[in-house]
């Protein structure tokens, strides 16, 4: 039902169109209603129900200044019906527009030639509310529409609308739109990178948190890649822009939501055949009906009446709006949460998820360091962490912030440091109290002429259990290691239990060694762990799960979960870092958060339910409606007249746009207050 509105307009492009749509629909609904309240009070409801009698002005008939006044809502307000059951009758089809052109068409033109040639029983008000209520049916589900468009907008609004381009050595200041793919972009420190690109010159570290989820800052040297709408945080880089416009990441991002949007549910094409079926049956139901009464002695007045009355009834608006309505308000209220369902599908799959598969890095902790030990040798501790934090102060290497914290965390004085000296991708050296330190790597101890022997195996021992290890030196000799690790997200604890509310089998699965995976299922309290998997055999692991005839959600965030997003029955990337990740999953989780995986999953059920309940009264509805509508039951003194038949069509289109609208009441987990991480989409 919601092609024929777009080309009732013609396509727009998709930002600004449904809340230009929202409005034109309210300002025709509100011209319709306008006029119709005058146009019902002089009509016979008006007279016999209402008790209202007064003279129509200026001494004319009250039929023909009932004419007068329903020409704007025939010809402003009903206008887009007309267009709209032209356009599906030329594309052979027949959809709920042919149905109300008929409808307001067919009272209306009988009216009008009973007013021209005299006078008797004339029903514009029948037509004039008639269009009223539909339209205000279309405007509800316009607005139903718009608001998940808001999600997109707010996603559009990350990048940054001016660039800094080179021309011929110099830098010039241009809008983003305008930056071509070989472009050389000059980005400055705290500045939001515009296009997708390729470092040519400069070191930096870039937060990609806001697109890939990545909470650790990512180092950047001539040769990386960097991500439109991502942030440079300490170097000014120089970036050869590589896609441009609706090639970047972001414009990908944004493109899939309109998909999802644009998409429809299995349920939904069942509902569009339905719809084609319910307008034959109002068209030829109405026909027979129409001849039914009149060779049953009645007047042409009357038989038209009985069959305006069915074609209105049968109108399959509920049913037109049952699943669009539902899938916009579950893919905006998703949106809002920087949930992207990328197609209907994947809400409808959302639903039937029973075993939820996790990859432990990223997803279901930080991706950023904390120091878990610290092992000295020949040295205090709190002197050997004076000495080192001194030198991490000046570094801006997140394992640096990390030691930083560590030490801050204890009352740590910093120390006074001369000839720092900073080795990108190695470490630092630098003196601190007279003394020569030496913190780093492996590579950088080497460099240094530094022995590990000391502390090679406790080294070695920690690397093995899944820890960063960061060697520090005093004058030459090894002195200490600093065991760096990834903790869990302060909400993947409560997201494993609100999947385990959700009645869901809970299973993590991580090429890391089993001793830190184990380590890490405890403390969130995960069912089953499958580790030291590699990448290539994730897909086969989730293969195996579903051959138990399960439903099973994947969620990763790296090239290497992209084959298991694929074969399981819903992929979802968290953070989703890479484009391979992106493109692989159905539903992407933009602020890396955990817990917005059971309420994925909570928003794909909630959806699924609006969707049968909406199927369910839209058709029920119509096979209770039909036959009174014919006039079956007349003898019994139970008849519609069209305008209240109008009226009970749109209620029923309006309590299925409502219902959907329900959906946003969903009760969803919700985060422990801890401030970690903000919504990448403003809601």
């Amino acid at each position: 039902m919601q092609m024929p509105m777009a080309e009732a307009h013609g396509h727009h492009d998709s930002g600004m169109d449904m809340s230009a749509m929202a409005n034109d629909m309210r300002n025709r609904f509100l011209v319709a209603l306008l006029f119709s309240i005058p146009i019902v009070l002089w009509s016979p409801i008006g007279r016999d129900v209402l008790r209202f009698h007064v003279a129509a002005p200026f001494g004319v008939r009250d039929d023909v200044w009932s004419l007068v006044l329903s020409l704007p809502v025939i010809f402003y307000s009903s206008s887009i019906f007309f267009r709209g059951a032209i356009a599906a009758l030329r594309a052979r089809t027949l959809d709920m527009m042919v149905l109300v052109a008929v409808g307001v068409g067919a009272g209306w033109l009988y009216s009008l030639g009973v007013t021209l040639s005299g006078g008797g029983d004339v029903f514009y008000e029948a037509s004039t509310v008639l269009a009223t209520f539909v339209l205000l049916g279309h405007w509800f589900e316009m607005r139903a529409r718009g608001g998940a468009n808001d999600a997109i907008r707010s996603l559009v609004d990350l990048a940054p609308p001016m660039a800094v381009v080179m021309r011929n050595g110099e830098p010039v200041e241009i809008p983003t739109a305008e930056v071509a793919v070989g472009d050389l972009v000059l980005v400055r420190p705290g500045a939001k990178i515009p296009v997708d690109g390729v470092v040519e010159e400069g070191e930096s570290d870039v937060d990609e948190s806001m697109v890939t989820g990545e909470s650790m800052p990512v180092h950047k040297e001539p040769g990386s890649t960097v991500i439109g709408a991502t942030i440079n945080r300490n170097g000014t880089l120089r970036v050869r822009a590589t896609k441009v416009g609706a090639d970047t990441a972001l414009a990908q991002i944004v493109k899939l939501v309109q998909e999802a949007q644009n998409s429809k549910a299995p349920g939904q094409k069942l509902a569009d055949r339905a719809a084609f079926w319910l307008v034959l049956v109002a068209l030829v139901g109405g026909g027979l009906t129409f001849v039914g009464w009149l060779l049953a002695g009645r007047s042409a007045s009357q038989a038209l009446l009985f069959a305006i009355t069915v074609v209105v009834i049968t109108c399959p608006d509920a049913l037109g709006l049952a699943t669009p309505t539902a899938i916009m308000v579950g893919t905006g209220l998703g949106a809002q949460r920087g949930i992207l369902f990328k197609h209907a599908l994947a809400l409808e799959m959302a639903a039937r998820i029973r075993v939820v598969v996790m990859d432990k890095t990223g997803t279901l902790t930080r991706g950023e360091p904390v120091v878990t030990d610290v092992v000295t040798d020949g040295i205090d501790e709190e002197e050997l962490l004076t000495l080192v934090a001194a030198i991490e102060r000046e570094s801006e290497h997140p394992l640096a912030e990390a030691i930083v914290r560590y030490a801050d965390e204890r009352g740590i004085r910093p120390a006074e440091v001369s000839a720092f000296e900073a080795i990108p991708g190695h470490g630092a050296v630098a003196t601190v109290d007279g003394h020569r330190v030496t913190v780093g790597n492996l590579r950088l101890m080497e460099r240094e002429h530094v022995s590990t022997n000391g502390l090679a195996a406790r080294r070695d021992e920690l690397a093995g259990s899944g820890h960063t290890a960061v060697l520090a030196a005093v004058d030459g000799h090894v002195a200490g290691v600093f065991a760096i690790a990834d903790e869990p997200r302060p909400t993947a604890a409560a997201a494993v239990t609100a999947l385990h509310e959700l009645d869901l089998e809970v299973v993590m699965l991580t090429g890391d060694n089993r001793a830190t995976a184990e380590r890490i299922a405890k403390e969130l309290g995960i069912d089953t762990v499958i580790a030291e998997v590699l990448p290539a055999d994730k897909s086969s692991k989730v293969a195996e799960l579903q051959a138990s005839g399960n439903k099973v959600a994947m969620v990763g965030d790296g090239v290497n979960d992209a084959p298991a997003l694929a074969q399981a029955d819903l992929g979802i990337a968290i953070g989703a870092g890479t484009d391979v990740a992106i493109e692989t999953a159905d539903v992407v989780l933009m602020r890396s958060d955990p817990l917005d995986i059971p309420t994925a999953l909570e928003i794909g059920r909630g959806t699924l339910r609006k969707m049968r309940q909406n199927l369910g009264w839209a058709i029920g509805y119509n096979a209770i409606a039909l036959p009174i509508a014919a006039g079956v039951f007349e003898p019994l003194g139970l008849t519609l007249r069209p305008e209240i038949a109008a009226l009970s069509m749109s209620g029923s289109s309006i309590i299925v746009a409502v219902n959907a609208v329900m959906l946003k009441r969903l009760h969803l987990p919700m985060a422990p207050a801890t401030g970690d991480s903000a919504p990448a989409t403003s809601s």
